[in-house]
């Protein structure tokens, strides 16, 4: 029996290796902890999957009424990604019929993950809406751990465990490709996103299979990876004429980064559509503004938002709930870039 007794808090000072004293402090918030202790209990109290006892009595019969929306990403990053401000649009609209409070959670690093793990032993929060997964983020397993009700939007990888909603970015990429074939493009590049997430990997599959399906070589040298900034967008371009200087059509997997993208172009005094074409994908408010107008492919982002907003309210009512994934549809949306 010994093993499976709930962890206490004489556990978790014997797993960090500190005091029953500063175990507690770090629970309560205290500042009179060093920052090497707090790391040490934090770490321990999420290996054991410890929730203090003034929580744990609260656990079956109060809840918070409020759910974190965690982005890991930089301020710049958020502000400049209509993306983000779409999601949080599509969340808050579907927890405004209830009455459930959103605190927008931003980690940038280290302290920050270990601020959120914190309130998450505590269950200051519900539950929680993690956007913008990255492969190898501590962040969803250790809330998996932790038993808190989690719902992601986008996935870690294809056999995501947790319950998820995303778009259909392989077919949506598929068909923005075939769609530059059918103009009569005949080498078609891509500048992917970061390949430790899915969506960027899914995005770069889509492209593979279109131009496979036509017969063409979807080799290497046609892909240059960039990080969904507008900058890493026009680096990624400049990196492409110089390495496949008759590329006459382009496959972008954001609408930001597909800025950059035709920014350079310009610059290089080739014309689009005439020399290049070119395709984003998101069709945020970006697509419209660019010149030319973007074709690109409309994925429904406040949708996502509403539907883990949900899902994650069905979860914390019901945390046996079976966890669901969910693929929303894509769709071409057709402008003058190609």
């Amino acid at each position: 029996m010994g093993d499976r007794q709930r962890p206490t808090i004489i556990t978790v000072a014997a797993r960090a290796g500190v005091g029953r004293t500063t175990v507690s402090r770090v629970i309560n918030g205290s500042e009179l902890v060093s920052e090497k202790a707090r790391a040490a209990v934090l770490a321990a109290i999420a290996e054991l999957n410890y929730v203090p006892n003034s929580v744990a009595r609260g656990l079956k019969t109060s809840r918070t009424n409020s759910v974190a929306l965690v982005i890991p990403e930089s301020e710049s990053r958020l502000g400049a990604e209509p993306y983000f401000s779409a999601v949080i649009r599509g969340v808050s609209t579907a927890l405004a019929e209830t009455r459930t409070q959103l605190q927008l959670v931003l980690v940038r690093d280290q302290a920050e993950r270990d601020q959120l793990t914190q309130s998450v032993a505590e269950r200051r929060v519900d539950g929680v809406l993690l956007v913008s997964v990255h492969e190898h983020d501590p962040l969803p397993g250790l809330l998996e751990d932790m038993g808190l009700p989690t719902v992601l939007a986008g996935r870690r990888s294809s056999d995501e465990s947790l319950s998820h909603v995303h778009s259909d970015n392989a077919g949506g990429a598929e068909a923005a490709v075939t769609h530059l074939l059918a103009r009569g493009r005949r080498t078609v590049a891509t500048i992917s996103g970061p390949l430790d997430m899915d969506v960027a990997r899914s995005r770069l599959q889509g492209w593979r299979e279109a131009l496979e399906k036509a017969g063409h070589r979807a080799t290497d040298r046609l892909v240059t990876s960039a990080d969904f900034t507008e900058e890493g967008g026009a680096a990624a371009m400049r990196s492409l004429l110089e390495r496949v200087p008759e590329l006459d059509a382009l496959f972008v997997a954001s609408d930001v980064m597909a800025a950059g993208a035709l920014a350079e172009l310009r610059r290089q005094g080739r014309g689009v559509p005439d020399d290049v074409a070119v395709v984003g994908f998101d069709d945020s408010i970006i697509a419209r503004h660019t010149n030319p107008p973007l074709t690109t492919v409309r994925q429904p982002v406040e949708e996502i938002g509403a539907m883990i907003a949900h899902i994650l309210l069905e979860e914390i009512g019901d945390p046996e709930r079976p966890r669901r994934r969910v693929t929303l549809p894509t769709e071409l949306v057709v402008r003058d870039s190609s």
